[in-house]
Formats: C-alpha cells, sequence, structure tokens
C-alpha cells in the first residue's frame, strides 16, 4: 500500500507540499484545496496532516463512492459520489476534505507530488505492507 511518510522534525511549515497539491488537482495555488494541510503546534513545531489510507470511510458512505485500488490507496468516485459530505464529518483523523467550490470531498491518493517539492525532505512516499 502507497502511503505518504511524514518526518515531522524536517517540516518547515514552507507550504510547498499544500500549493503542490492544490495546483496539480485543482489547476491553483490554494492551501485550501490541498489534501495535505500544515498546521503550527505552538512549541513543537509543524504537524502534517494527510491521509494514512485506513479506510475507515469506505463504510461510511452509502452510495459506495469509495474504495480501495489495486495499490491500496482509497478513491472517491465522483460519478457514483453524491456530495453528501458523511465522509467529511465522519473521517475519524480528519484527512478529507471539502471546499465550498467543489461539488465532491478530496482526501489524498498517495500522488507524490508534495514529496518531490519538499525541500526538507519531510515527506516520502513509501510501499507498506498491509
Amino acid at each position: 500500500m502507497k502511503k505518504l511518510k511524514v518526518d515531522y522534525t524536517l517540516c518547515q511549515g514552507c507550504g510547498a507540499c499544500e500549493l503542490a497539491c492544490s495546483k496539480l488537482w485543482f489547476k491553483e495555488e490554494n492551501p485550501a484545496k490541498s489534501a495535505i494541510r500544515i498546521f503550527k503546534n505552538p512549541g513543537t513545531g509543524y504537524n502534517i496532516a494527510v491521509c494514512d489510507q485506513c479506510g475507515a470511510c469506505m463504510d461510511m458512505c452509502s452510495p459506495m463512492a469509495l474504495s480501495r485500488d489495486k495499490n491500496g490507496i482509497v478513491r472517491i468516485d465522483k460519478k457514483k459520489c453524491v456530495g453528501c459530505l458523511i465522509c467529511v464529518g465522519e473521517c475519524v483523523r480528519d484527512y478529507m476534505y471539502y471546499h465550498d467550490d467543489l461539488i465532491t470531498p478530496f482526501k489524498c491518493v498517495a500522488c507524490g507530488a508534495c514529496v518531490k517539492v519538499c525541500p526538507n525532505g519531510a515527506l516520502t512516499l513509501v510501499d507498506e505492507a498491509e
């Protein structure tokens, strides 16, 4: 299963990962449309919130728009999604996102765009056994 691995000690909070994600998927540099989020933790540095592909959201989706692909990535089928946003509200780790400009929610699909732009190497794409 492909996953993003985060080394929180290396993150400097530059936001390059957020911008790369939104640029790739939504053609604009907008952190609110990024599937990876950086948060400043007072005294402890930065926290990077990114989907770990746990799949708990799949059980909550009544139209069955969420499924796991052959690489273990949880994907949203936009043709099946009805935009109810239950997955956003019920994601156990708050890694499913929504933006008012969009009809369907979005999440990280471990594409690696963020890894390529991180100047400090805080992000890596790994292939883990399930």
